[in-house]
């Protein structure tokens, strides 16, 4: 039978996740223009820093993250949005001079054969 009720019915539950697709959050583009990030680049916002324009929502939440420094993984994270969304806004950030990256220190040193079997005869070990 043929239901004729008009009434509003909810086809999305809270599970459904963010109702725009995060292409529409970046305009459609797939590349930071602010940068490359890496995982764990530190990211961090900048002090007394305002925007030129109004910010949507997810970049005044990166924003707010970013008071304390935070890897580019945690950030993607805490918003729930893919690593190449979130690398595009934070270009869009960086160019905003809203935040600043800090890329991981580089080892001076490639650990030595010696280090690298120690380890693996410890990991064997638990």
């Amino acid at each position: 039978m043929h239901s004729t009720d008009t009434s509003d019915e909810a086809w999305y539950d809270d599970d459904a996740g963010p109702v725009a697709r995060p292409y529409t959050m970046t305009g459609g583009r797939t590349s930071p223009v602010g940068g490359q990030f890496d995982l764990i680049s530190l990211v961090v916002a900048r002090r007394a820093a305002t925007p030129p324009t109004p910010l949507f929502p997810e970049q005044a939440r990166i924003v707010e993250l970013c008071h304390h420094p935070v890897s580019v993984a945690e950030v993607g994270a805490e918003l729930d949005l893919p690593l190449g969304t979130v690398r595009v806004l934070l270009g869009d950030l960086v160019a905003a001079g809203l935040v600043e990256t800090h890329d991981p220190p580089m080892l001076s040193e490639l650990p030595t054969e010696d280090l690298l079997q120690a380890i693996l005869v410890g990991l064997r070990t638990l």
